[in-house]
């Protein structure tokens, strides 16, 4: 059996890469990069290193070539990039008669009104029709996307938000990816579609849960989006990158991230990781 991870020099795809080299030998996993030079440290473990470019097709037809299990971690970029990115490595999986794809999906995928749904509601479709079995890895949030909120609580900022009561399954990008592993080295996950989520909480849970990994309180500010994209202006987040984090904010406000599920914790074989403790690790790595 061999297993392939796309994008495995990327932060979500290099855990993948990790957890999976503690289920099966090196010599079953092979990765798909762009820049192969910036996976040595896995060609020295004995992992397989491709060359493969999701905007280069050819090249994809090539790295997926007799590999039996895939995982196609989803890009980075705008919607209609990402679609047609995620459609050549689907074409690809066919062509190279892969026989199982996992996929880094979205909450809800299928029915989300996220700004970020269609791109993963597009790419499920299109593993569907392939015939090919999948798994639909739908992540809910990242803890890690809160680091700059947990930089400013650091600087002396209030967490700020949008998002009102809205509830987020955070989880950490280390328990996702072990959870992806599972699926790509395990048996039985044929046809199936994994909600995957930490523990459902409000902007408030979270203003909590960094106070108490700071030991003290941490307090929240409620504010409209208009004055959440101020926020994130004088922040200094760059402007074209605003209205997706209000879009963000407003999607959770309206239940888009609110969806219970004790998929991830099935799949990882113990309790996830704790929002204390995820953020603990966030502010070691914060302050070096």
């Amino acid at each position: 059996m061999k297993i392939l991870v796309t994008g495995a020099t990327g932060q979500l795809g290099s855990k993948v890469v990790d957890a999976l080299l503690g289920l099966v030998p090196a010599e079953q996993v092979a990765v798909s990069v762009r820049q192969p030079e910036k996976a040595s440290a896995l060609s020295a473990l004995g992992v397989e290193v491709r060359y493969g470019d999701f905007d280069e097709p050819a090249s994809l037809d090539q790295a997926f070539a007799g590999i039996d299990r895939l995982l196609i971690v989803s890009t980075q970029g705008d919607n209609d990039t990402r679609v047609r990115q995620h459609g050549a490595a689907v074409d690809a999986a066919k062509k190279a008669g892969v026989q199982f794809i996992a996929y880094t999906s979205l909450v809800n995928a299928a029915k989300s009104q996220l700004a970020l749904a269609p791109v993963h509601k597009a790419t499920e479709e299109a593993i569907l029709k392939t015939g090919i079995p999948y798994a639909f890895l739908r992540n809910n949030w990242y803890i890690e996307n809160e680091t700059g909120t947990i930089q400013g609580v650091l600087a002396g900022a209030p967490v700020i938000t949008s998002a009102g009561s809205g509830k987020v399954g955070w989880a950490t990008r280390g328990d996702y990816a072990a959870a992806a592993a599972a699926v790509l080295a395990g048996t039985g996950h044929e046809n199936k579609v994994y909600e995957l989520s930490g523990k459902l909480l409000t902007h408030d849970d979270l203003a909590k849960s960094i106070g108490e990994a700071l030991g003290r309180e941490v307090p929240i500010q409620h504010v409209d989006d208009a004055a959440y994209a101020e926020a994130m202006r004088g922040a200094g987040v760059p402007e074209p990158v605003v209205p997706f984090l209000v879009a963000i904010q407003s999607g959770i406000r309206e239940g888009g991230l609110d969806v219970a599920s004790n998929d991830l914790e099935t799949l990882l074989g113990r309790p996830a990781t704790s929002l204390v403790e995820a953020i603990r690790e966030i502010v070691k790595e914060v302050q070096g």
